[in-house]
């Protein structure tokens, strides 16, 4: 359904254009979801940024997850987990998670602190919704730092996340839902993990954009 992550983000900037011209951020969660956010920010002409949110992983079973925590230390646990795991092995988890967020920050951020979003329309990007933990766990931190609305968008979800997602944000922009979802790489042709260092250079292009935009302003004005 998509070459990669640049056509997946700019073909839901386009589904996002109603919000040209608002108060609007882009907050992506890394690593994957860096590339279409920073594209769907292009087409916008907003600000963008990263949110660092991290699932919690189950300690038998790494590529699934009970839940998910964010920076602020907004958390969002599966229903039911603490009949299932003790509350001593899910707060290491957590902790562990707490110090990679961490490290994201530093690394991928530069140690910047999240931008300043109250008052304004937040549109959380990702490159895919599975379980949903970390998007859940994004949202209740865009929430904690009063934000006008929230927007969820991804190029790709199964229905049952997309309904879930409607309930927690004020809108929801979702390209795809296959009757048969079963995972994000499904729906792209080119999928790969993505590294801190394509993280980087994602977020320095964008800075570079962000400055050349702010000099032809200046020259327009002049």
């Amino acid at each position: 359904m998509f070459r990669d992550r640049t056509d997946a983000g700019i073909r839901l900037g386009l589904a996002l254009k109603g919000y040209h011209g608002e108060d609007v951020i882009v907050l992506a969660i890394p690593c994957g979801g860096a590339e279409v956010g920073w594209q769907v920010s292009k087409t916008l002409g907003c600000p963008f940024s990263l949110i660092i949110s991290r699932k919690l992983p189950f300690p038998d079973n790494p590529e699934s997850g009970f839940g998910a925590v964010s920076e602020d230390g907004s958390l969002w646990l599966l229903s039911g987990i603490d009949a299932r795991m003790p509350g001593a092995a899910i707060e290491q988890i957590k902790a562990r998670q707490i110090q990679e967020i961490a490290r994201r920050i530093a690394v991928l951020r530069k140690g910047r602190p999240l931008p300043n979003i109250e008052g304004k329309t937040v549109i959380v990007v990702d490159d895919g919704i599975a379980m949903g933990s970390t998007m859940r766990a994004s949202v209740a931190c865009c929430r904690n730092k009063g934000a006008g609305r929230i927007i969820v968008a991804s190029p790709v979800t199964g229905w049952t996340t997309a309904r879930e997602m409607e309930k927690i944000a004020d809108d929801v922009a979702i390209l795809e839902i296959p009757p048969d979802f079963y995972a994000v790489a499904q729906v792209y042709q080119n999928w790969y993990d993505v590294p801190d260092e394509e993280v980087v250079r994602i977020m320095e292009r964008a800075e570079r954009e962000r400055q050349e935009g702010r000099r032809e302003k200046g020259e327009e004005r002049s």
